[in-house]
């Protein structure tokens, strides 16, 4: 009869975790600084080659954040980016596009034209799609977007941007050109003023001289006409 079974070999199971030494700490920090330094440096980019005419996109937020939200996102990012923390070229520049989308933002006026045309975008792109304008953004057929209603959104934005932009540079272009006319309208109304100013000037100070020509004249004739014709035989 054989014997009973022997129990399984237990599986040792993990050993103690080692402490971490100083030299470990010091790594981890390190990394952890390499880290944030890429992070900083990707943000940026990301920062540099968002569309410039929109704000929302710059600070990577919902074109439905309230006044507060805008703000701390701002903070968030402009601390994160600030070029005393990151060795990028260009943080500078994006440091400014950061401030001028946040500034934007928080002026209604402003803001109230930049989600004009974010509204419109919005219908447009629901209408090529076949959807209500009205449909609420957790609608199934919304989220089963590809690509998402986010991205299509800011692609639509976009070209109705740069639309607007297109017309406010030629209003501008016109406007100057028009400044432009009435600018050369004004000179020449100024030059002939100051040619007709100095013709009386000139008229005023050579009118002894005419009149002194005029006597002149006159005494000449009146002495031919006193002077007889001698009789002849």
């Amino acid at each position: 009869m054989s014997g009973a079974a022997s129990p399984p070999t237990p599986t040792p199971g993990p050993g103690p975790v080692p402490a971490m030494t100083d030299a470990d700490r010091e790594l981890e920090k390190l990394l952890n600084r390499e880290a944030s330094a890429l992070n900083r440096e990707m943000e940026c980019e990301r920062i540099l080659k968002a569309f410039k005419l929109n704000p929302y996109e710059l600070l990577d937020i919902d074109e439905n954040a309230t006044p507060e939200a805008i703000k701390k996102r701002y903070r968030q990012l402009s601390l994160f980016i600030h070029p005393d923390k990151t060795s990028h070229a260009r943080a500078p520049e994006a440091f400014d596009l950061l401030k001028k989308a946040e500034s934007e933002l928080s002026d209604e006026k402003k803001r109230a034209e930049i989600d004009a045309v974010v509204i419109q975008a919005r219908m447009l792109l629901l209408k090529s799609l076949s959807l209500p304008i009205n449909i609420d953004d957790d609608d199934a057929r919304l989220r089963a977007l590809v690509p998402p209603l986010r991205v299509q959104l800011r692609a639509r934005s976009k070209e109705l941007f740069i639309d607007e932009e297109v017309r406010r540079r030629k209003a501008i272009k016109m406007n100057l050109a028009n400044e432009g006319l009435e600018a050369k309208r004004k000179e020449e109304e100024m030059v002939a003023k100051k040619r007709k100013a100095d013709d009386e000037k000139v008229w005023e100070e050579t009118r002894e001289q005419r009149v002194g020509s005029w006597r002149t004249f006159a005494g000449n004739k009146k002495k031919k006409q006193k002077i007889k014709p001698a009789i002849l035989g």
